[in-house]
C-alpha cells in the first residue's frame, strides 16, 4: 500500500439522520482524541468491543491506530465538529486477500449510522488494496455490531464458537450491496434535506429596505405566499421589514432557524456562512453570485465543518407548494402553482421558464430547486426527495454538469420507474471533441456520452424548453402507450397527411387500418369521408360521429394512441370546442393515449380538461404532438423491459490485469500506448479474443515469425511498430498479402527504410479470413466513467460514424442495444444470406471490454478496429490500449460532492 493510499483526503458524508460527518484517515495527532472515544464508553461498550473492560486494550488499540502508516493496515474515523464519534479499521492477516476488522462507536451514539457508514468506506478502501474478504470476531451476545454486519448487504457468514462468533465477510460488490447502499444513503439523503424543503423557521439575511433588491423579494415572496412557521429577516437598520420581524444578527434570533436564505454581497458571504455556522443553522440557500475561489472555498468549507447541506450559490432560491406549507423562498415574479411535477435547475432562467409553463399548462410544482453553481445539492439528491414525498409524479431536470454520473444513473433508473424524469439536454453543441487521436476517443463525443446516461437510466431528454413541455403534458395526463402503432384522425385531409410525416419523421407508425375497422367506421362518418390511415372525416364532421369514430379506434387493439388533428371551418356542424369535447365523451379514451392538435390554438401546448377531472394535452403544431408521442412510446418500451443484469464473466483475471498495469505504469510514469506484448497480455486477462501474433524486430525473426503462422493459404500480414503509431493505414504502416520470405524480407526492409528512427520492431499475423469489420473501444471520460462504444470499423468508421455507446458497467440489455443500434447490425445478423456472425461471443467480447474498463481506472482508452466478425467466431485483429495514472474512484461510495 502506497503512502497516497493512507493520505486520501478527507470526505464528508451523511449520516441516517441526515447529520453530516468528515471520514478520514486516522493520523498520530488523533493520538488524545481518540483516547477520550474509548475514555467515555461504558464499561460494558468495553467488553463488547474487547471482550473485557479493559482500559489497557483500549489504549493498545489507540496506540496501534496512531501508528506510523505500515502495508496491510488502515483505519478510518468518522468526526463531527471537531468530536471523534467513530472509528474502524483492517489489519491483514497471513490468509491471502483476507483482512481481521474491527469497529467502534462513541456512547450515546450509536443507531444513527456511524459504524455502517465507517465499514461502507472501510470496504471500499480493502478493496482498492486488493482485500477480497473481511473477518471479525464477536461476542455472541453482541447483537448490535452482529447486526450491522448482516445488514450491510455483503455475503456474510457466522461461525460460533462458545460465547464468541466469527464473521467473515465477502467484498466483492454486487447488486444486493449496491442496491443497500442506495437505500441507506437515500434515506440520509432526504433527512438532509428537510431543513431545507420543510423547514420550521426561516431567515433571510440581505433584506433591505429599498424595493429591488433580491433579498427583499425573497422575503416578500415567503411573507405573501403564505409561509405560516415563524419568519425573519436580518438586518441591523431596522426592527421589522414588511412586516416581518427583523434582528441586527443571526446570533440574536429569537431561535436557531432550520434554513438561512444569504443575499449578501459575495466578500460578505464567508464571514456570514461562518456565522450561520456556529448559531446552528441546518441549510443554506446562497443566492448571491459572483463568487471568487476562495470564498467558494470557505463557503463549502464552513457548510461541511458545520454540517449544512447548501443549494447555490447563483441561484432563484427553492419552493414547496405543501399546503401546509407553502414554501416560497424564491425571487421569482409570481408564485409556483401547486402541483405534481418536481423541478431542478441549474439556470434560473429555465427555472423561471419551467414554472410558468407548468403553471400555464395547470400542471404546477410539488417542490422547485435552483441549484445554481451546485457546492452541494445536486439533481441526484432532489430525485431521491421526489422519490419519498409522496406528492411528486413526474420530475424535469435541468443539468448542465454531473457531479457522480454513475450515482446518478442508479438513481434516474429506480425512480424512472416510478414516475417520467425528463430533462433538457443541455450542452449538445460543444465545439469539438475530446484531444485525442484514437478512433475511440474521436467518436465519444460528450452528446453522445449524455445520451447513453439519458437512454440507460430511461430518462426522456429533449433539445428545448418547449419540446419538455409537450412532453409533460402527455406523459402526465394519458396511459403509456402499448406501441408505435398511430392512428391520426382528422376534418382536413391535408393537415392529416402532415400529421402523418410528422409522425414517421418521429418513429412512429401509421398502420393500416384493418377491414373490420374501416367498415364500422364507414356507418360513424359522413358521407364522403376517406378512411385510411389517416381518417379523413370531412369538414362536416359532427360531434357525435367524431366522438364514435376516436371511441372505436381507441378501442381497437390494431391501435396504440390515436392523434386528432382539427382546423376550425365555417362549414363544420359542430364548433372546434365542440369537436374538443368529443374527445372527452368518448367511452373508451382512458384505455389509450388520445392527444389533439388544435392548429388555431396560440399556445403551443395545452391541457383540455375533461370530465372526471382528467385532461387530454392539445397541440398547435402536429410535429410537436409527433415528438410527444414519440418521447411516450420510448419511455413505454424503457419500462417494459426487465431492469438487465451485468452478467458473472469467467477466465478473468483481475489481479493479474492490476499487476500488469502498474507494471507498465511503473516504467512509464507519464502514460501512453502500451506495446504490443503489454497490450495481448492485458486482453488475454480478459479472455478478448486476438488473432495470432508474433513480434519481430529482425529481418530473420519476421521471416521465422511468418513461417510459423501463416495460414493455409500461405499468406500474413505484417504491421509496423513504434510508440505513438495510432493509425497505421494512414502511416501506410501495414503491408497485406504477404506471401513467401522474400515478400516478407522485402515488408521489413520497407519499415526500417521508412521509418529509420521510429521503428521498434513489427507484429506480424496470419491474414485474417473474410468477414465484417467492426470496431470496439472504451474511453475513460473524466465525468462519466468509461463509455463502451461499437459499430461499423475499418478505416473509415471516423468517417462513417456508425456507432452506438453505453457507459459501463454494461447489463445484458445494453449489449442487446450497442449491437442493434449502429446502422450496420442487419450485417450482423445475416443480411445478404451470409448468416449471422457469432452474435454470442460479440456480446461476450463487449462485455469484457467493459468489465476491463471498470477493473482498472488507469485505462484512458482501448481501441480494437478492426474487430472480424465471423459465424465462427470474433476476433480482435488490431489492438490499442492507452494507460493514464489516476487514482481509483469508487462512484457508489456515499459521500457528499
Amino acid at each position: 500500500m502506497t503512502h497516497d493510499e493512507h493520505s486520501r483526503p478527507p470526505v464528508h458524508a451523511l449520516l441516517a439522520d441526515g447529520t453530516t460527518t468528515c471520514i478520514r484517515a486516522v493520523v498520530p495527532d488523533d493520538h488524545v482524541r481518540l483516547q477520550r472515544l474509548y475514555e467515555e464508553m461504558s464499561p460494558e461498550s468495553l467488553r463488547l468491543r474487547f471482550f473485557a473492560a479493559s482500559r489497557r486494550s483500549a489504549a493498545q488499540a489507540v496506540d496501534r491506530a496512531c501508528a506510523t502508516p505500515r502495508p496491510g493496515h488502515r483505519t478510518l474515523l468518522a468526526e463531527t465538529k471537531g468530536q471523534i464519534i467513530g472509528v474502524a479499521e483492517y489489519e491483514r492477516t497471513e490468509e491471502s486477500g483476507t483482512a481481521e476488522i474491527s469497529l467502534a462507536v462513541a456512547e450515546g451514539l450509536h443507531h444513527r449510522g456511524i459504524g455502517t457508514l465507517l465499514l461502507e468506506h472501510l470496504v471500499s478502501a480493502a478493496r482498492a488494496d486488493g482485500v477480497t474478504a473481511f473477518t471479525a470476531d464477536a461476542l455472541a451476545e453482541n447483537h448490535e455490531v452482529l447486526k450491522v454486519f448482516a445488514d450491510l448487504g455483503l455475503r456474510t457468514a457466522r461461525r460460533f464458537d462458545g460465547p464468541e462468533v466469527r464473521c467473515v465477510i465477502q467484498l466483492a460488490q454486487d447488486e444486493t450491496y449496491l442496491t443497500a447502499v442506495e437505500a441507506r444513503g437515500g434515506a440520509a439523503d432526504v433527512a438532509s434535506l428537510e431543513p431545507l424543503l420543510r423547514p420550521r423557521s426561516i431567515a433571510v439575511v440581505g433584506a433591505g429596505r429599498k424595493a429591488g433588491s433580491v433579498g427583499r423579494a425573497v422575503l416578500r415572496n415567503l411573507r405573501t405566499g403564505g409561509f405560516p412557521r415563524r419568519l425573519f429577516a436580518v438586518n441591523p437598520s431596522v426592527s421589522s421589514l414588511m412586516s416581518v420581524p427583523a434582528y441586527p444578527s443571526i446570533a440574536a434570533l429569537p431561535l436557531v432557524p432550520d434554513l438561512v436564505v444569504l443575499a449578501v454581497p459575495a466578500p460578505a458571504l464567508p464571514a456570514t456562512a461562518e456565522e450561520c455556522g456556529k448559531a446552528g443553522v441546518h441549510a443554506l440557500v446562497v443566492v448571491t453570485a459572483g463568487l471568487d475561489a476562495g470564498q467558494a472555498a470557505a463557503l463549502l468549507g464552513t457548510c461541511r465543518a458545520y454540517g449544512m447541506r447548501l443549494v447555490g450559490p447563483n441561484c432563484l432560491g427553492l419552493a414547496n407548494t405543501d399546503k401546509a406549507l407553502k414554501l416560497d423562498s424564491t425571487f421569482g415574479a409570481r408564485h409556483p402553482r401547486r402541483g405534481t411535477a418536481g423541478v431542478a435547475v441549474q439556470s434560473g432562467g429555465v427555472g423561471i421558464a419551467l414554472l410558468d409553463g407548468l403553471s400555464r399548462l395547470g400542471l404546477g410544482i410539488s417542490s422547485f430547486v435552483s441549484l445554481g453553481d451546485k457546492y452541494d445539492v445536486s439533481g441526484n439528491d432532489l430525485l431521491q426527495w421526489w422519490e419519498r414525498d409522496g406528492v411528486t409524479d413526474l420530475a424535469l431536470l435541468h443539468l448542465e454538469s454531473f457531479g457522480n454520473p454513475r450515482a446518478f444513473s442508479r438513481t434516474a433508473r429506480r425512480v424512472s420507474r416510478r414516475m417520467p424524469l425528463l430533462t433538457v439536454d443541455a450542452g449538445r453543441t460543444e465545439a469539438g471533441r475530446r484531444a485525442a487521436a484514437s478512433h475511440t476517443a474521436a467518436s465519444a463525443t460528450r452528446t453522445m456520452t449524455r445520451q447513453a446516461l439519458f437512454s440507460q437510466a430511461g430518462i426522456t431528454a429533449t433539445r428545448t424548453i418547449g419540446e419538455l413541455l409537450e412532453a409533460a403534458a402527455l406523459l402526465h395526463s394519458q396511459p403509456a402507450p402499448a406501441g408505435r402503432r398511430v392512428a391520426v384522425v382528422t376534418n382536413a385531409g391535408g393537415v392529416g397527411v402532415l400529421t402523418a410525416d410528422a409522425c414517421a419523421e418521429a418513429g412512429l407508425t401509421l398502420p393500416p387500418l384493418p377491414a373490420d375497422l374501416i367498415d364500422a367506421l364507414r356507418v360513424d362518418l359522413p358521407e364522403g369521408a376517406a378512411i385510411g390511415n389517416p381518417v379523413d372525416a370531412t369538414a362536416v364532421v359532427t360531434e357525435q360521429q367524431l366522438k364514435n369514430c376516436v371511441d372505436r379506434l381507441v378501442r381497437h387493439s390494431a391501435i396504440d394512441a390515436v392523434l386528432v388533428v382539427l382546423v376550425p371551418t365555417a362549414v363544420a356542424a359542430a364548433t372546434g370546442d365542440d369537436l374538443v369535447r368529443a374527445l372527452a365523451h368518448a367511452p373508451g379514451r382512458r384505455s389509450r393515449t388520445v392527444a389533439a392538435v388544435c392548429l388555431e390554438q396560440a399556445l403551443p401546448v395545452r391541457l383540455l380538461p375533461v370530465k372526471g377531472g382528467e385532461s387530454v394535452p392539445s397541440y398547435a403544431d402536429p410535429a410537436a404532438a409527433a415528438r410527444a408521442l414519440s418521447h411516450a412510446v420510448r419511455r413505454a418500451e424503457w419500462l417494459a423491459r426487465p431492469p438487465g443484469t451485468v452478467p458473472d464473466l469467467t477466465g478473468v483475471e483481475t489481479r493479474h490485469a492490476h499487476a500488469v498495469a502498474e507494471t507498465w505504469l511503473a516504467g512509464h510514469p507519464e502514460g501512453g500506448w502500451l506495446d504490443p506484448r503489454t497490450c495481448a497480455e492485458l486482453l488475454a486477462c480478459y479472455g478478448i479474443p486476438q488473432l495470432p501474433w508474433a513480434w519481430a524486430e529482425t529481418e530473420d525473426e519476421a521471416v521465422t515469425a511468418a513461417e510459423r503462422l501463416r495460414g493455409p493459404d500461405g499468406r500474413v500480414v505484417m504491421k509496423a511498430h513504434w510508440p505513438g503509431l495510432l493509425h497505421k493505414s494512414e502511416q501506410r504502416a501495414i503491408h497485406l498479402d504477404l506471401q513467401g520470405d522474400s515478400q516478407v524480407r522485402a515488408a521489413f526492409r520497407d519499415f526500417e527504410t521508412r521509418f529509420a528512427g521510429l521503428l521498434t520492431g513489427a507484429v506480424v499475423q496470419p491474414l485474417a479470413e473474410r468477414g465484417t469489420e467492426l470496431f470496439a473501444g472504451v474511453v475513460q471520460d473524466e465525468v462519466f466513467g468509461p463509455l463502451v462504444l461499437f459499430g461499423l470499423g475499418g478505416t473509415a468508421t471516423e468517417l462513417l460514424a456508425d456507432h452506438a455507446a453505453r457507459l459501463a458497467p454494461l447489463t445484458d440489455l445494453d449489449v442487446h442495444d450497442l449491437i442493434t443500434a449502429p446502422r450496420c447490425a442487419p450485417l450482423l445478423f445475416g443480411h445478404g444470406g451470409s448468416g449471422p456472425v457469432d452474435l454470442e461471443g460479440l456480446e461476450q467480447l463487449l462485455h469484457r471490454l467493459s468489465r476491463m474498463a471498470c477493473d482498472l481506472p488507469h485505462l484512458a482508452e482501448a481501441d480494437l478496429n478492426p474487430v472480424l466478425a465471423r459465424p465462427g467466431g470474433i476476433t480482435a485483429l488490431d489492438v490499442r490500449v492507452r494507460l493514464q495514472r489516476r487514482a481509483a474512484h469508487d462512484p457508489y461510495l456515499r459521500r457528499l460532492r
